[in-house]
């Protein structure tokens, strides 16, 4: 696409400067005209106003109409020339200075649209127009380093967990190949569970972009069915590792995506039960609302106490509790608080973490009530 060639709004300025200046000139001298030449007369008889005795001598000159245009049309032109050369140098300047700033922004942009989002422009100076769209953009900026740095280092996180279970999986057929008189069903069920972790953690990954994109699906949901639901489906795993699961509370009506909502209470769920005291523990389910217009879900649970300074990378991807790799059968792919703070963004709601005062975590979901 060819694009014109125009005036640089520097210019167009100084051109607007000067043609103000100008503009001002010209009033003022039609104000001249208005307001004091018209009212001279046009031929003015200097004869009769002689001395008299008959001497003949003029007692004063008086000029008429014409004499005043001819002594201040040339000065008058002399002045609106200053004034147009004022009006330029000075529009020029001015001018430079106002755009300063959009040298530096438009600088910035080159450098970002370049790859490198570390820069900023940081503009001092008094708050105006320029400051608070150089504030914007440099917040603009820390956002979309943050995003792709976040990005990387889930493409690297994916990829390296992505690689694990293949890895194994090929090493387990490269061993059965070399050694046909190993036991098969050992091998079967070896694989069996490898091939299980990469379907489950490539379905995760999926989930996850799925939540990052958003939902266009609404429809009435009700966090507190969503909250049984979980809570019925995950039983016998509680009950497994003697752990109490409660679910309390009320209706909790939201709109959204059921499938993705389910998925949230049920990662939430999980992990309550997961991150939780060996024997004994206990999982707290509470939906409601709040005046505010907000449907609220609760997650709490027992443990052990979180340092304050983990509870900011619990949601980011491949993050597990206090460890990075767990070595039990719901090792998980550190996906769970992921998903649920995609999910949670996808419905514009909001997410906290708190520390539980005696250990364990309280999560706390924060969504719009369905009116």
């Amino acid at each position: 696409m060819t694009r014109e060639p125009g005036l640089s709004a520097r210019l167009k300025l100084t051109l607007s400067y000067a043609g103000f200046v100008m503009l001002a000139g010209g009033l003022l001298l039609a104000t001249v005209w208005v307001f004091l030449l018209r009212y001279v007369p046009e031929v003015i008889d200097n004869a009769r106003m002689t001395e008299p005795g008959g001497s003949g001598l003029p007692v004063m000159f008086v000029p008429n109409r014409s004499d005043l245009l001819r002594a201040f049309a040339p000065r008058a032109a002399v002045v609106l020339t200053l004034l147009l050369v004022f009006g330029l140098v000075g529009g020029w300047f001015l001018a430079g200075r106002m755009l300063a700033p959009l040298t530096r922004i438009t600088y910035a942009t080159r450098v970002a649209a370049g790859g490198s989002l570390s820069h900023r422009i940081r503009l001092e100076g008094r708050e105006d127009e320029f400051r608070e769209l150089s504030d914007a953009f440099d917040s603009m900026l820390a956002k979309l380093e943050s995003q792709v740095a976040e990005q990387q280092r889930f493409a690297a996180n994916a990829s390296h967990e992505l690689r694990t279970p293949l890895a194994i999986s090929q090493a387990l057929l490269d061993v059965a190949r070399k050694d046909p008189t190993r036991i098969r069903k050992d091998l079967i069920e070896r694989l069996h569970t490898v091939n299980t972790r990469a379907i489950d953690l490539t379905e995760a990954l999926l989930l996850l972009s799925r939540g990052d994109r958003g939902t266009d699906i609404r429809e009435h949901v009700d966090l507190s069915l969503l909250a049984e639901e979980a809570a019925e489906t995950l039983l016998p795993l509680a009950e497994k590792r003697q752990i109490t699961l409660e679910v309390t509370g009320g209706a909790a009506p939201v709109i959204g995506s059921a499938e993705l909502l389910l998925r949230m209470v049920t990662n939430l769920v999980q992990n309550a039960i997961v991150h939780n005291l060996p024997t004994g523990g206990v999982v707290t389910v509470h939906t409601g609302t709040r005046p505010a217009g907000v449907s609220v879900l609760q997650v709490a649970n027992t443990g052990r106490p979180l340092p304050p300074e983990l509870l900011p990378t619990l949601t980011e991807p491949f993050q597990r509790g206090t460890e990075r790799v767990r070595t039990d059968e719901h090792a998980g792919a550190g996906l769970g608080l992921a998903i649920v703070h995609s999910v949670v963004r996808a419905h514009d709601g909001m997410l906290e973490l708190v520390p539980g005062p005696d250990g364990g975590l309280e999560v706390t979901v924060m969504l719009p009530v369905a009116q």
